[in-house]
This record gives C-alpha cells, sequence and structure tokens, in this order.
C-alpha cells in the first residue's frame, strides 16, 4: 500500500493496463464464441417460449385447478389450497394474468435448471472434500457479487432476451440448493451408513437408496429459497427484456407510478407466498415421515 502512495501514477497505468486486457480479452472471446454459445442456448430458448406460450394459452380454470392440485398435493392442507386458489383468481381478475404466467415459466424453468445442476453439484461436495473446497469460494462470490456485474458479460455473450435473464436468475439462485444438497447428505446419522455398509450396500445404492432419501427435507429446503431467490429476480431480469411482473414493476419505477408498482409487487409477494408455504409444508412432513422411520 506505501508503494503505491508514493507512486500513485504508477498504480493508476497498472490498473488501467489490466482493464484494458480484460476488456479488450472478453471482447474477443464474446465475437469468437458468441454465436456458438447462441446456438448452444437456442434449444433453452425454444423450450422457454414454448412453455411459457403453454401457461398462456391454457384456460384460467384449467390453471387454476393444476395450482390447486400442486398447492394440495404438496400441503395437504385446505387453507393453503384454497388461498392459493384465491390469490392466483385476484390476480386474473386485476389483470395481471399474463405478466404472471411469464414469470411463472421462467421461475419454473430456472428452478428446474437449479435443481438438475445443483442437487449433483451438492452431491460431489458431500462426497469429495477437494470438491467443496473448491466449489464453496465460487457459491459465496454468486451469492455476494451484485447482480448487476454478472449482468454484463451475459448481456454481452448473448444481447438481451429471455436467456440472458435465466442464465441472471439461476447465477443468483442456485447456491442455496447446492448448499443446502450438500449439508442433508453430510447430516446422514453415521450409524444408518454402518448399517447400510453391513448388509452390503454398494456406494451408488447407499447414496441413493440411504443418503439421498435421507437429505430430502435438506433438499427441499433449498428448493424452497431457490425458489424464493428466482422471484427476487424477476425485476432486475425484466432490465434485459424479461416478460413478467417485473416489467410493471419497472416501469412504475421509471414513471412514478405507485399503484402500478403496488399491485404486481404484491402479485410477485403472492407467488412466493404459495411458493413458500407449499415447499416449505411439503418439507415438514418430509422431515415428519424421516423422524418417524428414524424411531421405528
Amino acid at each position: 500500500m506505501d508503494f503505491f502512495l508514493e507512486f500513485p501514477e504508477l498504480g493508476r497505468h497498472t490498473l488501467a493496463a489490466m482493464r484494458k486486457a480484460i476488456d479488450t480479452s472478453f471482447i474477443h472471446f464474446s465475437r469468437e464464441y458468441g454465436a456458438a454459445l447462441e446456438a448452444f442456448f437456442y434449444p433453452l430458448l425454444q423450450f422457454m417460449i414454448w412453455f411459457e406460450k403453454l401457461l398462456l394459452s391454457t384456460p384460467w380454470p384449467i390453471i387454476l385447478l393444476i395450482i390447486g392440485g400442486l398447492a394440495w398435493f404438496g400441503s395437504r392442507s385446505v387453507k393453503i389450497t384454497v388461498g392459493s386458489v384465491i390469490a392466483m383468481a385476484l390476480i386474473g381478475i386485476f389483470g395481471m394474468w399474463e405478466d404472471t404466467m411469464a414469470t411463472l415459466a421462467i421461475v419454473s424453468v430456472a428452478t428446474l435448471l437449479c435443481v438438475v445442476i445443483g442437487i449433483p453439484i451438492g452431491i460431489v461436495m458431500a462426497r469429495f472434500e477437494r470438491a467443496q473446497s473448491v466449489i464453496t469460494p465460487i457459491l459465496d462470490v454468486m451469492q455476494t457479487i451484485p447482480s448487476f456485474v454478472y449482468l454484463i458479460p451475459v448481456v454481452m455473450l448473448l444481447g438481451i432476451g429471455k436467456v440472458p435473464g435465466l442464465l441472471a436468475v439461476c447465477i443468483y439462485a442456485i447456491p442455496p440448493i447446492v448448499r443446502l444438497t450438500n449439508l442433508g447428505i453430510r447430516l446422514v446419522d453415521r450409524d444408518v451408513l454402518e448399517a447400510a455398509d453391513a448388509f452390503g450396500a454398494s456406494p451408488r445404492q447407499k447414496l441413493f437408496s440411504v443418503q439421498v432419501p435421507l437429505a430430502l427435507p435438506n433438499i427441499f429446503a433449498g428448493v424452497n429459497q431457490t425458489i424464493m431467490m428466482a422471484l427476487s429476480m424477476v425485476v432486475i431480469a425484466s432490465m434485459i427484456g424479461v416478460r413478467g411482473l417485473g416489467v410493471p414493476v419497472l416501469k412504475a419505477i421509471s414513471n412514478q407510478y405507485l399503484s402500478l408498482g403496488l399491485m404486481n409487487g404484491l402479485a410477485i409477494v403472492a407467488l412466493a407466498i404459495i411458493f413458500d408455504r407449499v415447499s416449505q409444508t411439503y418439507g415438514q412432513r418430509l422431515q415428519a415421515y424421516r423422524k418417524g422411520f428414524g424411531d421405528e
């Protein structure tokens, strides 16, 4: 530090050179591989477009029945089920149905991607200490770095649209499912693992028949947090061309429309509460089952 205080010009020139080298390298990379990356993510873009159109074209009574069925399956609670259906009906009555379906589409796809990618990473972290030591700092950076920072390279590589928004949401939302999968597998009782070894279970059988089932409450807690974090990114994703409830909120911020921002913000809150209550209750049911299994 004293060196750079004594020679501030040198420090400024060094920093400027580093910035120029990073910018030049990234621009060259984006020009060289940008088209290939767009082609790689094209099937994902088509799937997102198809899923959003499916939700938008499905009659609202069927959507309400599906939401009610999923809420009942997850919670087994009449209050949560009825509350979820009423909340979605009110969203439709107040004219926010299409934006809500678009938000549901990106949150659902983002959560699915986070689960498909995050759970295997969490399993690898639980099985290999070296993997945990390498992946943990990466997760720390993903959770702490401002979302606007990693939006810059994503937009430079892929432009604006659904895929860059989805990637931004996944970067922000995937750490909880990875961490809690890792934690859940590590918390499995050693006596249970020793019993599995005594019965001659292979490492694969022990993982998928013992550790993962017993870690499901923690894994679903991770899914719950991932959904919440994905919903919290809706407004930021709208800044790079993602349709949904974030677009009216962004418009309300720009034009000082209090009622517009409040209504769409409450719709996001309603979705968050529905997802939170259903997934939490399902996780608690799994936890109760696990305790009952242990008592036996």
